[in-house]
Parts: structure tokens; sequence; C-alpha cells
């Protein structure tokens, strides 16, 4: 297939794009305002600040310089975005700022950059950064996920075992939160993409993402979820597994350390009657 990046090249390229980009978005974060996008349908959807812009560019240049040959699907219109050609078979996805609405300027949670190359609508390579709290993590499917900090070496990826605190999307119903306080867990907001990588982020559990639009959870949403399979997490949707795919739809995205975690997460669903998305 011609223009198809090798997904190791790609990480490779794009890891310092990312550490890059998450500097930006600290070194803005505090200082920038909403500029809400016309066209969409809600609040989050509508969020903009110049962070979103000057973090995507960080990794559009590089993009360029490495791999021109890519189809694009970014979040936002910048300049550069217009500089991909359409219809190729190697499919780069970005959100330059996942959250910006609740995380990045509410404060509450993280907040993610995300990058992912798929090939065939199937993620082969991913890149989630976390600013706020240094982590970086990325995955090469089949190949395993690897883990670093703003300073300090790269290493293999790890799920977390002793952690009591779980993520969850903004938005999701307070019956699900309550009932996992309830089995003495602690609830955290966050982005989807924070939520999609949470069993490896220290201390904390599992995470859980309710995504009732008629695609479910987006492609960008889908990114971290390849890391956390790599890295040996538990990755569920409604009915069991979670899609490979970019396309098929997917209202929940649970991510855990153990099976012995989706008994929990499925009795917070049930509490707020969301049956008919009960994770096997």
């Amino acid at each position: 297939m011609s223009g198809v990046p090798e997904a190791s090249a790609f990480v490779d390229a794009l890891t310092p794009a990312l550490r890059q980009a998450a500097a930006v978005a600290r070194k803005l974060e505090g200082r920038v305002q909403n500029e809400p996008k016309s066209g969409e349908t809600t609040p989050a959807k509508q969020a903009l600040t110049a962070a979103d812009i000057a973090t995507q560019e960080a990794l559009l240049g590089p993009l360029l310089q490495h791999f021109p040959d890519v189809s694009l699907e970014a979040e936002e219109d910048t300049p550069s975005a217009e500089r991909f050609p359409e219809g190729r078979d190697a499919l780069v996805v970005i959100d330059p700022i996942d959250g910006t609405l609740h995380s990045y300027l509410g404060g509450e949670g993280p907040y993610a950059i995300m990058v992912g190359l798929a090939v065939a609508r199937r993620y082969q390579a991913a890149l989630v950064a976390l600013p706020r709290e240094g982590l970086f993590f990325s995955a090469v499917r089949g190949a395993g996920a690897l883990f670093s900090r703003a300073t300090g070496p790269v290493r293999p990826a790890r799920i977390t075992v002793d952690g009591s605190r779980v993520l969850v999307s903004h938005g999701m119903p307070e019956a699900v939160g309550e009932r996992l306080r309830a089995s003495g867990l602690d609830v955290l907001p966050a982005c989807g993409g924070a939520v999609a990588v949470a069993p490896l982020l220290p201390g904390v559990r599992a995470g859980l993402r309710f995504a009732p639009a008629s695609e479910g959870v987006s492609i960008r949403g889908r990114i971290g979820a390849l890391i956390a399979a790599e890295a040996g997490a538990v990755v569920r949707g409604a009915g069991g597994a979670f899609p490979d795919d970019l396309d098929t739809p997917a209202p929940v995205l649970a991510v855990a350390h153990h099976e012995s975690d989706l008994p929990i997460l499925n009795d917070a669903l049930r509490a707020a009657g969301l049956d008919d998305y009960i994770l096997v």
C-alpha cells in the first residue's frame, strides 16, 4: 500500500512532536479563553482555544516533514491541515487537546493530546500525552506499549495493580459515580483520552466512558484503547470486546487492570439504568 508509514517509525518520529505539543499546551494553560466554534451541537464540542490551534500545529509540522503522503483527520481546522491529501491508505487522527472545555479550561481532571495511525481503518500506532501529569504513552499493535515521564527513561508501560481511583468521562450519569464510591472507589472526571489509558496511571484502577451519541466513542477517543490493550489492560465495550476498528458504533469503553473489576463497573452502569450497556 502506498504512503503507509511503518508503525514503529511513526511513533519514533512523532514522539518528540508530542512532547513539544504538550509543552505548548502547558505553557498556554490558564492564559487562553474559550472561543466557541460554530456548527457544533454541544458546549464541549464547540470549545476551542488558541492552545488547541498551537498544539495541533506543533504536531502537524513534523507530520508533514516525515509523512506528507498520509491522509489526516484532525480536530481543528488549522493552516497545515489543508496540506495533506485525501483518500490515502494511511490515516492519521489527531486531537490536539481532548477535554478542552471541562479538563483544560475547567481543570476537571486530566486532558490529553492524542495521535493515532490507522491503516485499513484499524489503529496500528498510538500516542497519548497527559501534559498536566507529565505522562507520555505510545504503542504499536502487536509490539507492546511504552511509558515515560516529562523527564526520565522510556520503559514498557504496565497497568497499575493497587489503585483505588476510577476515571469517568465528563457527563457520566451521577448514579454511576455514586455506586462506584459506594464500592469504596474514588471517582475522578477526565477527558476520554485519559479514560482510555486509565489503568496505566498511578493510583488508577479503571476507566469508564459512556458516549450515547449515534457513533458512540469517536475515532479520536479510540486511540488510547490500543495503548491500554498493548499494556495488558482489560478493554471492553457494551456486550463484550471493544471494537477493533474505527467505524463500529461503541457507546461504552471500559478499561481495567483485571477482569475482576468488570462486575463493579457493571453494577455502576445498572445503578444508572444503563442495562443495555453492560460489559461482558
